[in-house]
């Protein structure tokens, strides 16, 4: 798993983030059972994946009642 940057998430829409969200969950489960085994650990990377990108809907959720998204930026509506 590649780690997602915020830039790149912004880029994304809801329904990719949900997917996403959905992806990074089964493969921490994954990873946990990997753990326990004495696999290797990628279970911090993907937490805070997982962190980023609930982050980044709540505020494409937030700012979109009030102001328009935008690339990479907010902007008042008019």
């Amino acid at each position: 798993m590649a780690i997602l940057r915020a830039k790149d998430i912004m880029k994304m829409s809801e329904k990719e983030i949900e997917e996403k969200i959905k992806d990074l969950k089964m493969e921490l489960v994954k990873n946990r059972v990997a753990a326990s085994k004495g696999g290797k650990l990628k279970i911090k990377e993907i937490k805070k994946t997982i962190a980023r990108l609930y982050t980044i809907s709540r505020l494409k959720q937030t700012f979109l009642n009030k102001k328009v998204w935008t690339k990479n930026t907010f902007s008042e509506k008019r």
